[in-house]
């Protein structure tokens, strides 16, 4: 069938993205082929710049790179003004942002103090909330605000207090999407199975953890394909969900839906 257009689904979309750290990562499937389907890109990094850097320079068209700790109220409150100065809007944010100290992770859950128990929360959880508001005063005309998310309606083995905070941010979605309707900005969280990038590396015991998924799913699972996770990151950023807010798309071969 001829469309008698090649235009993408992003096309001429402004799309903000979070957590690109290495190109094995969902932010960074989401930013190739948002590029790919049209749209213009910025990203942002924390920590270690450079590396980001050096990582968006392997992306179709290069994007501007923007420093931002989601901890820091400052980046938080400038962000706006930052991201301005590449880009005269936005219509779409991808948060891909989660963090959680050792001592919250590999089966420690009854010994974990607050202290760490709260980063985890600041940065996975609170920071949704964070960034969508301070990409507020960019996304005049309305937009999509996509989220990365671990399905949190089950004890998991080792995932402990980041399976909590996955918890908050899928409950936090819901408020957003109650508090920004009126903005015209949709907010949904995309639910991706284990995949082996630098976040579930850091979490101990997590590859026996990851080891069953694929023959659980009955369409299967690959543990290196982001792509599947990113394309739906895509069709929610897209004009192709208008009406859908406050939702958790799984894209996890179909894990979630399967009894034990």
């Amino acid at each position: 069938m001829e469309w008698g257009t090649d235009m993408g689904i992003l096309d001429g979309k402004r799309i903000l993205v979070t957590g690109v750290l290495t190109d094995s990562s969902i932010a960074y499937s989401v930013a190739r082929l948002a590029q790919e389907e049209g749209a213009r890109v910025v990203l942002t990094g924390f920590g270690r710049l450079s590396l980001v850097e050096r990582i968006s320079r392997r992306l179709p068209e290069p994007p501007p790179v923007i420093e931002l700790d989601v901890q820091n109220t400052e980046h938080l409150d400038t962000l706006a003004d930052r991201v301005g100065e590449h880009i005269d809007g936005l219509d779409g944010v991808v948060h891909s942002i989660g963090f959680a100290p050792q001592t919250a992770l590999g089966g420690n859950f009854l010994n974990t103090s607050w202290e760490d128990v709260a980063t985890a929360v600041h940065v996975s959880t609170y920071s949704f909330k964070s960034l969508a508001v301070a990409c507020l005063p960019l996304m005049k005309g309305g937009g999509s605000v996509v989220g990365l998310d671990f399905d949190a309606s089950k004890a998991w083995p080792v995932y402990d207090w980041m399976g909590v905070a996955k918890a908050g941010l899928e409950s936090c979605s819901r408020y957003l999407a109650r508090d920004l309707g009126k903005h015209g900005i949709r907010v949904n969280l995309v639910a991706a199975g284990p995949l082996r990038t630098m976040a579930a590396k850091s979490i101990p015991g997590f590859a026996e953890f990851e080891e069953s998924w694929p023959a659980k799913a009955p369409l299967g699972w690959d543990l290196t394909d982001p792509a599947p996770a990113a394309r739906a990151c895509l069709a929610l950023l897209s004009d192709w969900f208008p009406a859908t807010t406050g939702e958790i798309v799984h894209v996890d071969g179909g894990v979630h839906a399967m009894g034990a």
